[in-house]
This record gives structure tokens, C-alpha cells and sequence, in this order.
């Protein structure tokens, strides 16, 4: 008979001799505590965890075990504690470390937080299933349904590993597949009336807006932005930790190197280029933004999503630019740390004039 310590951060399980977790240092839980309970006999081998409980409590629980494995009257226990949803979220998003983890807590208030009250047991794919279809019959992105989708199941999976459940009741989710890919992009002039417009309302928002629009940033790598991912001397912008996790760099015109040198002064180097009030990192987008897109109705009557102006659009506006002036597809996929060519196929299309073109000079050539 043995039992063993459940380590409340990492879940590993150690010997109730040590003082703290071997792996990740946590001290060992005084009361209250999560502990396996492991019994050999003759041949059979019986597991479980109990949660919650003293340990004393847990040696008298082993005790009895033992008696109904010997007696052959055990039957099993409960080996999953209960525990609210609110609860476990908080214990995930604690021990989470990603770049994606304030993007994952916005989901989780807007739509996850319907399953607070319920504990981890009661959760069925049902539930799963009602939130993301709410999310696309209100009209959001599909890539949304998809990411609050896989936030639920990969948060049930930490879940199962940490021995709060048995089996991930949401582990088959599925989103049905869209072609979300936003075709619209900004003409030269309605790019010159919508940075007007921000200038108005919002120094920040602008500068933000220009900074997307002249690099090809997106706006999570804009509000991550510090001082010391620049370089000034050689015009490049250092963007780590995107969303893909290939750290690339990105080229500033003139037009930008000037909007930042202007910004730096009697900025701490290590510090974030845009910040809110309260000097924290900026996590959604300012509403400024889209007032400046209502004010100018470049979304008027528009009712499909991927035609709608936001401020992503920026970055697709810089990627379509680059195209209709020639640059090669590989080239804009570096610039915008695409995985794929294939992502950056999309914006084909309109290098039609410029193949067109390459087809003339060859044609050119031969007549020579």
C-alpha cells in the first residue's frame, strides 16, 4: 500500500515523506490536500485519488480500501473531486504561459463564462455545442466559434490530466468550416480619410492604425510592441512571439521611423510603445476605431463580414499593396509571418496586371 502527494500546480505525484513537489518546487499542501491512493493485491492493482480531505482522513480511506479489495466488496469511488467551472478556469489560466492567453481570457468572459456555475462533471457537449452555435447565429467569425471551441476543449483536456475528470466530455467538438478570409481592402484614398478621421479622435488609435498599415502588423503584435524591439539605426521592427510563434522582423518607411522617434521621447526603453490609461497593455481594439469607420461609412450596408472594415483590415490592405505593386507572393507571405504560401495565395488575384505584364516583356523578347 502506498499513498502519494498530488502536487496542486503540476499534478505530479510524489511521496508524502517530501516537503514540496520534486518538478515544480510547490510546498506540500498541509490540509485539504489531493492524494493517490495506490493497493496491490494478488496480481490486481487498485488507483484512486481523493481530494480535499486531510491526510489522515486518506490513510483511513486506504485502510478500507484494502479491507474491500481483501473482502472483495470494493466497488470503486469516486476518483474526480467537484469542482465549479469559474474555479478550474482560474487554476488554468494561472498556470497557462502562452501568447495567446489574453486572447483565450476574452473569450472565456464572452462566451465560456455561460458554464460558471456548473462544475466540470455537469459540463456535457451539448453546452458546447449551444455556445458555438450562438456565437455564429449572432454573426461573429466563424474563426471565432472555432478558437472559443478549442479554448473549452483543450482547457477540459488540462482538466482530465489534473484529475478532475475522466474523459474530456467536449473532446469531438466541431465547428462546421467557412471561407473566412476577408476580401476587402482600403483604396489609397480611403486609407488617407480613415487615419484623418483617428487623427481626430485619438492620437493612439492613429498611431496604431498607421503603424498597422505600414508594416503589415497585426494588432495583438502592435499592442505587444516595446521600445526595445526597435531598431531605429536599421529601420527594423523586432515582432517575437506572434501568433503563429515565428518570430519575424518588419521593415519601417520613413514615415514610421519618424512617427516613433517623435513618440520615444522620455520613454523607458523597455516599456510598451501603446499603452492604456492606466499604463497596461492595450487588449482590445479602442473604440475610436470603429466610430471612425461609422463616421465615414465604410461599412454602410454591408451585411457579410469578411466585406467589413476592421481594423485587421489594415494589415490586408499593406499585404494587397504589396501585390498590386509587384512584390513577389513569397516576399509578402515573410512580411506577414504567414505559415504557408498558401495562405498568402489569396492576394493572387491582384497580381493579374503585373503577370500580365511579365507575359508582354516575355513576348518582347522573342520578337527581338
Amino acid at each position: 500500500m502506498a499513498i502519494f502527494v498530488v502536487c496542486p500546480v503540476c499534478r505530479m505525484e510524489y511521496s508524502v515523506k517530501k516537503n514540496a513537489c520534486p518538478k515544480c518546487g510547490a510546498k506540500k499542501p498541509t490540509s485539504n490536500g489531493s492524494y493517490r491512493i495506490s493497493i496491490s493485491y494478488k496480481g490486481s492493482r487498485l488507483r484512486e485519488t481523493v481530494s480535499g480531505v486531510s491526510y489522515q482522513t486518506v490513510k483511513t480511506i486506504e485502510a478500507k480500501l484494502k479491507v474491500d479489495m481483501v473482502s472483495g466488496t470494493y466497488l470503486g469511488t469516486s476518483s474526480t473531486p467537484d469542482i465549479l467551472f469559474s474555479e478550474f478556469m482560474k487554476e488554468y489560466f494561472a498556470f497557462e504561459n502562452k501568447a495567446s492567453l489574453d486572447r483565450e481570457k476574452s473569450l472565456y468572459r464572452n462566451y465560456l463564462s455561460v458554464l460558471d456555475n456548473k462544475t466540470l462533471q455537469e459540463i456535457t457537449m451539448l453546452d458546447a455545442e449551444k455556445i458555438v452555435n450562438k456565437i455564429i447565429k449572432n454573426g461573429l467569425a466563424f474563426r471565432t466559434a472555432q478558437y472559443t471551441a478549442a479554448v473549452l476543449r483543450h482547457a477540459l483536456n488540462k482538466a482530465v490530466e489534473r484529475g478532475y475528470l475522466q474523459v474530456n466530455p467536449v473532446s469531438k467538438i466541431k465547428v462546421p468550416r467557412k471561407d473566412n478570409r476577408r476580401t476587402r481592402f482600403l483604396t489609397k484614398e480611403e486609407a488617407n480619410k480613415l487615419l484623418s478621421e483617428l487623427k481626430k479622435r485619438s492620437q493612439r488609435t492613429y498611431e496604431m492604425a498607421f503603424l498597422s498599415l505600414y508594416t503589415g502588423m497585426g494588432f495583438g503584435e502592435v499592442a505587444s510592441l516595446t521600445w526595445q524591439d526597435i531598431d531605429f539605426d536599421n529601420g527594423i521592427i523586432y515582432i517575437k512571439d506572434p501568433k503563429n510563434r515565428k518570430s519575424r522582423v518588419a521593415y519601417m518607411m520613413e514615415g514610421i521611423k519618424e512617427l516613433l522617434l517623435a513618440k520615444k521621447k522620455n520613454s523607458n526603453s523597455n516599456a510598451l510603445v501603446f499603452t492604456a490609461q492606466n499604463n497596461s497593455k492595450i487588449i482590445n481594439v479602442p473604440n475610436s476605431f470603429e466610430k471612425a469607420v461609422k463616421r465615414l461609412g465604410l461599412n454602410k450596408d454591408v451585411t457579410d463580414p469578411r466585406d467589413k472594415v476592421v481594423f485587421h483590415t489594415l494589415r490586408h490592405t499593406f499585404a494587397s499593396w504589396l501585390v498590386q505593386a509587384g512584390t513577389p507572393l513569397y516576399t509578402v507571405k515573410e512580411l506577414l509571418g504567414h505559415k504557408s504560401i498558401a495562405m498568402t495565395e489569396r492576394y493572387s488575384h491582384l497580381a493579374e496586371n503585373t503577370m500580365r505584364d511579365a507575359i508582354k516583356n516575355l513576348e518582347n523578347e522573342l520578337k527581338e
